[in-house]
């Protein structure tokens, strides 16, 4: 990476004082900023960046990107918002490294999985990098694209947000060559109001894109299947939609993988199996096997790459650990993830099934509603016992209570105890929550007490 100051006043708007120096790297941490970096100063929730800029000098920052003067001798480029730099320095870089075929990824569930699949299909046949973690926020995307060098080929690029105007932001930096959306569901429906609300912000990824690129959409979801654009390449893939572009058929579980045939092109088929189960993990595949057609990847290779997808930490990972069957899933909960959860957990072969779940946050007005349709879907799914745990999560237990043997916590040691006592070896055992609710840590303690490291 090599950046002038003066490049950096220019795209950002800001105003240059003092030496137009190079800059090889970029950081908003002022403890990494080692020599030749630009330190950005971010004004966060908790925390000033400003009062770090002396640090960051110390530590071999070359300049600063600031909203006022910095208490340093040293260029920078003053800004009114450095948040706002901080996207149009990723964007400069960006177009430095022009090349980079760019796959921006977005929607209300199954980003993360979605992301590694296409990262391990495009891997196939590109230097390939992907976003990291949950680095998929206007802070965390820049990151990402920071990353590119000169031999990287492609970069698979994760959108998140809470409210409007966050992806229109983040796409008109990094650019893609293609967009994914893989579902419109209730996830932040707090803030956008309605799932129309959820659609519109979604699809401010295209405003980063040119006009005929391809745009991947579920089309077994209502709202993408109804949404048209003109200006884009519309390519649906679906479970059921036969009006599809892309459609999975023959889906079968052997051995904990799903197997299934993919029909693209009109008439031509590819067998594909992934490693783990559940019919929303298809829905992803099929969107990765959408975006490597649109690279011009052959279907071998892109059966390839799926093969060989690793799930993410805490994603749905599945594990025998004292004879019993987990499945660990605390990254992150919706209705439709819940639900799709449940699903696998129904697919297990099992003695007894047991679905601990927790709350689903950030859906506001929508909240109990959410939690009681969960509910409702646990009774109908052959859950054998229901342990919920969380305020919310009170209304998952009353919408199932009538039909499964259910207890609510709000403790996680006493959830912990029951569980303890209740689960026995040949059991599967399903742990869902939103992020916050730190249910790992239940999963944690259990593996302590059976001795699983």
């Amino acid at each position: 990476m090599q950046m002038t100051l003066r490049e950096i006043e220019n795209i950002t708007g800001g105003r240059l004082v003092g030496a137009d120096v190079t800059v090889s790297a970029v950081t908003i941490d002022s403890r990494t900023a080692a020599d030749g970096a630009l330190y950005v100063a971010i004004c966060g929730d908790r925390f000033d960046g400003h009062d770090f800029c002396a640090s960051a000098v110390q530590n071999g920052a070359a300049a600063v990107v600031c909203e006022r003067v910095p208490d340093a001798e040293i260029p920078y480029v003053l800004v009114d918002s450095t948040r706002q730099a901080l996207l149009d320095i990723a964007n400069l870089h960006r177009r430095h490294c022009a090349d980079v075929k760019i796959v921006g990824l977005t929607g209300s569930v199954g980003k993360t999985t979605t992301k590694e699949m296409v990262h391990a299909v495009l891997s196939e046949q590109f230097e390939t990098i992907k976003t990291e973690g949950n680095l998929n926020n206007e802070i965390g995307m820049p990151k990402t694209l920071f990353r590119l060098t000169e031999s990287t080929e492609a970069a698979v690029v994760e959108m998140g947000m809470s409210n409007f105007g966050e992806i229109e932001r983040m796409t008109l930096a990094c650019r893609p060559n293609l967009a994914i959306i893989t579902n419109i569901g209730v996830s932040h429906i707090e803030f956008l109001g309605s799932r129309d609300g959820i659609l519109q912000a979604k699809t401010e990824i295209l405003k980063g894109m040119q006009s005929g690129a391809p745009l991947i959409l579920n089309g077994d979801d209502d709202k993408l299947w109804g949404y048209r654009n003109e200006n884009f390449r519309q390519i649906y893939f679906a479970l059921e939609n036969t009006q599809a572009d892309i459609l999975a058929k023959e889906i079968e579980t052997v051995n904990g993988e799903t197997v299934f045939t993919v029909c693209f092109h009109g008439s031509q088929t590819q067998r594909v199996t992934i490693p783990t189960v559940g019919k929303h993990n298809v829905y992803d595949a099929l969107a990765a096997f959408a975006a490597g057609l649109s690279l011009e990847i052959s279907p071998e290779k892109i059966a390839a790459g799926l093969r060989n997808y690793v799930p993410a930490g805490m994603r749905q990972r599945i594990r025998t650990v004292a004879e019993v069957t987990v499945i660990e899933d605390c990254y992150n909960a919706s209705p439709d993830s819940q639900k799709a959860a449940l699903n696998v957990l129904s697919a297990l072969p099992a003695q007894r099934k047991i679905a601990v779940l927790g709350d689903m946050l950030e859906l506001g007005a929508y909240s109990e509603e959410a939690h009681r349709t969960v509910g409702a879907y646990v009774a109908q799914n052959g859950v054998d016992f229901l342990f919920c745990y969380g305020e919310a999560s009170a209304w998952i237990a009353d919408a199932a209570k009538e039909s499964v043997q259910t207890a609510y916590f709000t403790d996680k040691a006493a959830l912990t105890e029951v569980l303890l006592k209740t689960v026995q070896a040949g059991d599967a055992v399903l742990f869902k929550a939103s992020r916050g609710m730190a249910l790992e840590e239940v999963i944690q303690k259990l593996y302590e007490e059976w001795n699983v490291k």
